[in-house]
């Protein structure tokens, strides 16, 4: 077991938290390339989600379940990050791909969004029955806020399924997330990246579910509260995006966790602004909140250029194995 990581500070080549996001995710090294296997899952409603398992399985070992974030993948380099620290460490891991991020479209007439409980526990419910040993889960960014919400609506349950559970770089409140992106740096380098891939996944959806969101609505989105009002909002049940926002974010309801959890936020996340960063004060005993005043958004990199990956997930091991 890897041990633990003194705490965050960026390396001095690299300052300011555009630079901390932006590197990491471009030209860091994310660690030893490792060896994967996928598994395709029928969901329960005939559509199906693609895993990605780290070879070789260990049957006894600890098993980490990572869920990526918007648009992410197995092939992210926060992803990359994980695997590689579970392989050196022993441990097994898997990374479940939302609907449609595999790189295949999904077949239902839905994709995935930030309050996406019900399938992150359909996910987690299957890989608690399939491994033996103790399993855990991690999510970054919007895959964060989707496992945050999860053991929110689970409650004393969550434990049934998992040991403990750990956010990192996670939009806690999706409103000032989203305002946050709209404008200036953050909406020429995050949005128009994100709407890059979202609006074509779904004007291909609309396409072979006629009806299912205004597709004019959906091209004319310049920013990601339009295209959430527009598709995300609609397709899922909410009534617009306010509506999502409100229903999806896990910041009001920090105070339902019982299972034991970190969420680790850089104080200077591009995406997520420090003042909505919660106190210890407002969150249960069982919660560890770890807020490096640098790191970026799902960044973290340290060493020399371009930078290492490796503080962030030996941080979640750590908080894994002993708690804290």
């Amino acid at each position: 077991m890897p041990p633990s990581p003194p705490a965050y500070r960026a390396p001095r080549w690299l300052p300011g938290a555009q630079l901390q996001t932006v590197v990491p995710a471009l030209w860091s090294s994310g660690g030893a390339r490792v060896a994967l296997q996928r598994e395709r899952w029928t969901t329960p409603d005939g559509d199906f989600v693609d895993v990605d398992w780290l070879v070789p399985r260990r049957p006894a070992a600890p098993l980490l379940v990572l869920f990526h974030g918007l648009e992410g993948s197995s092939s992210s380099h926060y992803s990359r990050a994980v695997l590689a620290a579970c392989a050196g460490a022993g441990w097994n891991c898997a990374v479940p791909h939302f609907r449609g991020c595999s790189g295949e479209d999904n077949r239902a007439p839905r994709a995935y969004h930030a309050g996406d409980f019900a399938e992150i526990d359909w996910m987690l419910e299957r890989f608690a029955a399939q491994h033996p040993g103790p399993v855990h889960a991690a999510g970054v960014s919007l895959g964060g806020n989707a496992l945050l919400r999860w053991a929110q609506e689970s409650g004393q349950t969550a434990g049934q399924r998992v040991r403990a559970v750990a956010a990192i770089s996670t939009p806690l409140d999706l409103a000032a997330g989203g305002r946050a992106i709209a404008s200036g740096l953050n909406f020429q380098i995050y949005t128009r990246v994100f709407l890059r891939t979202l609006k074509p996944k779904a004007l291909r959806m609309i396409a072979r579910h006629p009806g299912l969101a205004d597709a004019r609505r959906v091209r004319a989105a310049r920013d990601l509260r339009a295209f959430d009002d527009a598709f995300t909002a609609p397709v899922h049940g909410f009534v617009g995006a306010a509506d999502y926002w409100a229903e999806a974010s896990s910041r009001p309801r920090l105070g339902r966790l019982r299972v034991p959890t970190l969420i680790l936020n850089a104080r200077n996340d591009p995406l997520q602004p420090a003042a909505v960063l919660p106190r210890a004060d407002e969150v249960p005993a069982s919660v560890v909140l770890d807020q490096p005043w640098s790191g970026g958004h799902a960044g973290f990199a340290q060493g020399g250029i371009p930078g290492r990956l490796d503080w962030m997930p030996r941080r979640l091991l750590h908080f894994f194995v002993h708690g804290n």
